[in-house]
């Protein structure tokens, strides 16, 4: 079943009133769009968005036979999100699951699961988010309808080819941003919009998981409430800078970064003709993942230069904890 039709599905019943996304770490972030895009748009649903093991221990009262629960782990077997799904049954919840692995853990209460691709390219890779975002426009168009609906849609059909490439073209500049950060201990990452989970899991999973570098991360409009005062010359920064709404925010960062000459590196989505395709009234719901394909290339690069396979792990799945 695809998105559209598990939504009717549900609907047919229970009336929604509330959506929950449940994930950790990257996963967790993946479903930040969607959860976005139904801040934005939406005038009677309820939105939350939890990692897992909080969901778990602090349940709301309102994961009922009213909710949706959508949980996404790229390998399944996350147990605090398997128990999430448990926990949400349960309570009666509709769950949908975002997974790669067919027959993993997390399939088995599932009431629906969307199988995602992930190794086979860089457009792949962010099938989870754009499935889970996908479910979110799903859900508002037959719950109160979205003006923008099919402009969302056309979107989808355009955003993988584009982000392909853009991740393709990236190279050369994710050489010189690796050899020019490869030796720094600490890293800084921040975005606004759609976008701000990805410099969360960029900071959290990419820097601190994969590549053992201390790492911060700080949305754009928060950065003159506090982070800003670290700022100096040559302190590292990464900046994914969005097109839409929010630039404005970015680009006041920007400004500021600039001003003390910190070493900044900026991913741009305006850089990789997000506008030439997508639509201007849903552009802020794309940036996310044409900047995730591009930020993907910068990491491979960077574990190359340092000579530290994004793979390398010192604790995870290799203890107890």
């Amino acid at each position: 079943m695809n998105s559209k039709e598990i939504v009717q599905e549900i609907m047919q019943k229970n009336e929604v009133d509330s959506v929950f996304f449940v994930g950790c770490g990257a996963s967790k972030a993946d479903l930040y769009p969607a959860k976005y895009f139904l801040d934005q748009n939406a005038k009677k649903i309820r939105v939350s968005h939890y990692t897992a093991n909080e969901f778990n221990k602090s349940t709301p009262l309102s994961v009922n036979e009213h909710a949706i629960v959508i949980t996404a782990s790229l390998g399944g077997a996350t147990p605090e999100t398997v128990t999430a799904n448990s926990v949400a049954k349960e309570k009666g919840a509709h769950v949908i699951s975002l997974t790669r692995t067919v027959d993993s853990a997390l399939t088995k209460e599932a009431d629906y699961v969307i199988y995602h691709r992930f190794g086979e390219n860089y457009a792949a890779k962010l099938e989870k988010t754009g499935y889970a975002l996908e479910l979110a426009v799903e859900i508002l168009q037959q719950t109160e309808g979205y003006n923008h609906y099919e402009k969302m849609i056309d979107g989808f059909s355009k955003i993988y080819n584009l982000s392909q490439q853009s991740a393709e073209s990236a190279r050369l500049e994710a050489k010189k941003f690796a050899q020019a950060y490869k030796d720094d201990s600490v890293i800084y990452v921040m975005s606004s919009g759609a976008t701000h989970e990805v410099a969360y899991s960029t900071s959290i999973c990419l820097m601190m998981e994969m590549q053992w570098i201390h790492s911060g991360t700080f949305h754009s409009g928060e950065f003159f409430h506090g982070p800003f005062e670290i700022t100096d010359k040559d302190v590292p920064f990464v900046l994914l800078m969005n097109d839409g709404k929010t630039r404005e925010i970015d680009a006041r960062a920007l400004t500021f970064l600039e001003r003390f000459d910190a070493k900044t590196a900026v991913v741009d989505a305006l850089d990789y003709g997000l506008s030439s395709v997508i639509d201007a009234e849903v552009i802020d719901y794309f940036n996310p993942m044409i900047i995730t394909a591009v930020f993907r290339v910068y990491a491979e690069e960077l574990a190359i230069a340092r000579e530290h396979p994004l793979t390398k792990r010192r604790y995870m799945w290799k203890l107890s904890y």
